[in-house]
């Protein structure tokens, strides 16, 4: 898993069947630091299954754990999905880029309950 920003929605007008009906949408990883010895891709387009907005930070998980939070087995098309919208988080020393302003901490917390 890793935390994220999203940074815009992909729609496409043809698709997998597994994946019609799903939201996609494009994250940025906040740290891209992390696991520095493997290699990644950013941005990552994730299902969405919870009505994450742009700009809202997100919980991202990968592979099956992505699949089954969208429902069913874990049989789908597709490899990342949105896990939770991230109100606020503690983490010391991060970066300025990585905090919310307020009002959009707020804005978040409203979308979510």
């Amino acid at each position: 898993m890793f935390l994220g920003r999203v940074v815009g929605q992909v729609w496409a007008t043809k698709q997998a069947a597994d994946l019609v009906g799903k939201r996609l949408l494009v994250i940025e990883a906040l740290d891209e630091r992390r696991e520095p010895g493997a290699p990644k891709v950013t941005p990552v387009v994730a299902a969405d299954p919870l009505g994450a907005a742009v700009g809202q930070h997100v919980v991202v998980a990968f592979g099956k754990a992505a699949r089954v939070a969208c429902g069913g087995d874990g049989d789908f098309a597709f490899e990342a999905a949105v896990v939770g919208i991230v109100d606020d988080f503690d983490v010391p020393n991060a970066p300025d880029a990585w905090r919310l302003p307020r009002n959009a901490r707020a804005d978040s917390a409203r979308r979510t309950s």
